[in-house]
């Protein structure tokens, strides 16, 4: 059985490259949506490995509804993207800026 510590710090390690990603990269829509993804999974590594250690199911039910979230907002975000880039040939950040709407 892997211990407690070991998964914390793999959720540990997972959001703060995913926080990291997210100031360093600033041009890239898809990326920064992958960071985001990348944020949930170390959520969820922890609602699992809390749920495990404590014997409790309840940790489990919630990285249910994050991954429906997660999946939605990814199916949302590259919907909104995909328009975008069919309006503009262009994807990139620091031109998103000039919309009207």
């Amino acid at each position: 059985m892997i211990p407690l510590e070991s998964v914390l710090m793999l959720a540990g390690m997972l959001f703060a490259l995913s926080v990291a990603g997210i100031f360093l990269n600033r041009k890239n829509v898809i990326l920064l949506l992958m960071c985001i993804e990348l944020m949930l999974l170390a959520v969820n590594f922890n609602f699992v490995a809390f749920a495990r250690h404590l014997g409790d199911l309840n940790g489990q039910v919630f990285v249910f509804f994050i991954m429906t979230v997660a999946a939605a907002e990814a199916a949302i975000g590259l919907a909104i993207l995909v328009v975008l880039f069919r309006e503009r040939r262009n994807i990139n950040i620091e031109q998103l800026d000039t919309m009207k709407g």
